[in-house]
């Protein structure tokens, strides 16, 4: 590759910025409901910063601590945790500055590294499966700056740099206007169903009647009564044939951020599918997380089967479905506490089962339905455009990288 630089990222122009560890470092209850963010690794969310996921401290407690400080365009990397060689551009048009925890690391570049090419690197199947070589620790995998430090890298010169983070740039643009489109849409459904079903300010509301608190014509009702519970199942890992195949199998982590489950981490063959025929769970059914942490909710959107952690709702009538979708997602706090509290909180099919939601008349619910349905189908074709983005993106990346295609 002519005029590549091949170098040891120690030996690049970047800096790299650790968190304080002091006694100074943020404790929880040091923790506000807003102010400098915080930023821990669930914060890392497919390149970007997701600030609802994030702590926050106050203006007084950041003063104090000078180390771990973001600037705009650095790049944030997991280096602790189950989540190692996570990355994320720091671009934030809400806050200017923010904090570290003791999973992160910044990495800031200057001189003749481009910081939004370097993230594209630390994006790329190069990086993510060199780092792996360098993670020690099994209870807690982490890689050391030394190691990391160690780790070589290639790069063509600035301006052809500059090229290929705007060439990738696009696509993650449009991706990013995909999601923001979705938050905004996500939002407007959360406040309807807040509207009709919590504040019971529902149409025609004013003419109905209360009894014992609730309005006539509602009832309570076990999930059950919605339809079908399915427990999801993991096929043996022993065989292996039984992987790998059109199936989508949907663990935890496949419902964090998103309505619609487009993608999984991990797919089932026909033959890992037969030997579970029962979990499979069609188009449209409620996925929410059981064990561990629980009362994560998403809808398929294919045929699918799910691992033993998440129970699935395939409603009765499909009418029903969105009203379900809404009444599981406010279920996190008392499944926390059924859970019992412990490190790997754990309901089961019957405790979930028997859960009591508050069951308004049917024609309510289609009323509802009707109401939000393209909402829903909006959110879904954004959500399938931009995995096709993100595919279509992540094909090119290695090819621009290796510099197979020139700029």
């Amino acid at each position: 590759m002519k005029n590549w630089i091949t170098k040891k990222l120690g030996d690049c122009s970047i800096k790299f910025v650790d968190g304080d560890r002091s006694s100074r470092y943020p404790k929880r209850d040091e923790f506000v409901a807003s102010g400098i963010p915080f930023l821990n690794a669930e914060s890392i969310n497919s390149g970007y910063v997701n600030l609802d996921k994030a702590n926050f401290i106050a203006e007084n407690k950041f003063s104090e601590i000078k180390k771990g400080r973001l600037e705009q365009n650095d790049l944030i990397l997991t280096t602790r945790g189950n989540g190692v060689g996570k990355v994320a551009y720091f671009l934030n048009d809400k806050v200017e500055t923010g904090l570290i925890n003791a999973q992160l690391l910044i990495v800031r570049t200057f001189g003749d590294l481009n910081a939004k090419y370097l993230y594209y690197y630390f994006s790329s199947c190069f990086f993510q499966g060199n780092i792996k070589n360098f993670v020690s620790g099994a209870a807690q995998p982490q890689i050391p700056i030394s190691s990391l430090k160690s780790i070589e890298i290639s790069y063509p010169l600035p301006k052809a740099q500059q090229k290929i983070a705007d060439i990738l740039s696009n696509y993650d643009d449009l991706i990013e206007n995909n999601r923001r489109r979705i938050q905004l849409l996500e939002r407007s459904l959360h406040l309807l169903y807040k509207e009709w079903f919590v504040h019971l300010r529902f149409p025609s509301h004013e003419h109905s009647k209360i009894v014992d608190g609730i309005p006539e014509g509602w009832r309570k009702c076990q999930i059950s009564e919605l339809g079908n519970i399915v427990t999801g199942k993991t096929p043996s890992k022993k065989d292996s044939d039984n992987f790998n195949g059109s199936i989508p199998f949907v663990k935890t982590p496949d419902l964090h951020n998103q309505i619609f489950v487009i993608k999984t981490e991990e797919s089932l063959s026909e033959r890992g599918l037969k030997t579970q025929s029962s979990k499979l769970i069609p188009r449209g059914s409620i996925m929410i997380s059981c064990i561990g942490t629980v009362g994560i909710v998403s809808i398929a959107s294919y045929p699918c089967q799910t691992n033993q952690q998440i129970n699935s709702v395939v409603c009765s009538d499909n009418q029903y479905s969105y009203f379900t979708f809404f009444a599981l997602s406010r279920l996190k706090p008392l499944l926390e506490a059924m859970g019992g509290g412990a490190t790997m909180p754990n309901v089961n099919k019957t405790k979930f089962s028997s859960i009591q939601i508050l069951l308004p008349p049917r024609s309510l619910i289609l009323s509802f339905q009707e109401s939000v349905e393209a909402s829903f189908a909006q959110i879904e074709k954004l959500s399938i455009m931009s995995e096709k983005l993100k595919q279509a993106r992540d094909l090119l990346l290695p090819k621009l990288m290796s510099g197979a295609i020139s700029v």
